[in-house]
């Protein structure tokens, strides 16, 4: 079966000042179909399949996986250098097993472990089970979410020392940026803004998170992170919202010195819709 798509395009030509006459075979291929797919959604989800048949093939050639696909190996190469640009496969050597032919040896792609990363993986269900054989085997109940608790300030502890030293070298002011730069160099693409009243504090903002489809089912992560950012900054924090709960952002409130109470209320006040507390961070409404 061949895939309609750009990659079935006639060998290239020169084209002239005027415009060249079509068939009809031809402005059927090339013309957009009244529901057809984005040429950019349509290339990318070719670089999918590319990628999706070198994790399942292992390190592959242009022609290996031009026949595999059955689309030319140009199309194939352009994809391949895509791919390469994004960190999602790399070159190699292809191993030669007996004597080599003459001319230079095909290279075989694979995938890096970023390419790795973007497929679908078990570690959520793995870290998920692990947790609820550690909520079963304390007894469940409360003494099993005491249980999870403790795993999570355990978890958090080693990690909460790498970010310690960046903190604590920033001036007062600037160590809640500090922390960002900090998450942001363990994946969790982190900002520091002003809050809404910045006389009364910032915002840490986590673009992403790791762990939050397991943060879903066991908020005591988000609850001990939250403890975490406070010990680290030396002030109570809030956390606003957080993207295990189903929002956009997780969003922690940190207040200026000397804001104290008034932060804490202001705050509180004008965030009634969207403040998760440390308490049900993580937890879906019901």
């Amino acid at each position: 079966m061949k895939y309609a798509s750009e990659d079935q395009e006639a060998p290239e030509v020169e084209q002239t000042a005027g415009p060249a006459a079509s068939t009809p075979e031809q402005t059927e291929r090339r013309g957009p179909a009244p529901h057809a797919p984005a040429p950019h959604d349509e290339q990318q989800g070719t670089r999918n399949r590319v990628a999706r048949s070198i994790l399942d093939h292992g390190p592959s050639t242009a022609a290996e996986l031009a026949l595999r696909l059955e689309l030319t190996q140009a199309a194939v190469r352009r994809h391949l250098d895509a791919l390469a640009a994004e960190g999602v496969v790399e070159p190699r050597e292809k191993r030669v097993y007996g004597s080599r032919g003459r001319g230079r040896p095909a290279k075989a792609f694979a995938l890096t472990d970023c390419g790795r990363d973007a497929f679908d993986q078990a570690y959520d269900q793995l870290a998920t089970e692990a947790l609820r054989w550690i909520a079963q085997s304390a007894g469940g109940g409360e003494k099993g979410e005491a249980a999870v608790a403790a795993f999570a300030r355990a978890r958090l502890a080693a990690q909460a020392e790498g970010y310690r030293e960046a903190v604590e070298a920033a001036e007062p002011e600037r160590r809640t940026e500090a922390l960002a730069k900090a998450l942001t160099a363990d994946g969790y693409a982190a900002t520091a803004r002003s809050a809404p009243n910045p006389q009364l504090g910032e915002q840490l903002c986590q673009h992403h998170c790791p762990v939050a489809h397991v943060a879903e089912r066991y908020p005591q992560l988000c609850e001990a992170e939250t403890e975490v950012f406070s010990r680290l900054l030396g002030t109570h924090v809030q956390r606003l919202a957080t993207i295990a709960h189903g929002d956009g952002v997780c969003t922690t409130f940190v207040p200026k010195a000397g804001a104290g109470k008034a932060a804490h209320s202001t705050q509180r006040t004008t965030t009634k819709t969207t403040t998760a507390s440390a308490s049900t961070a993580g937890r879906n409404p019901a």
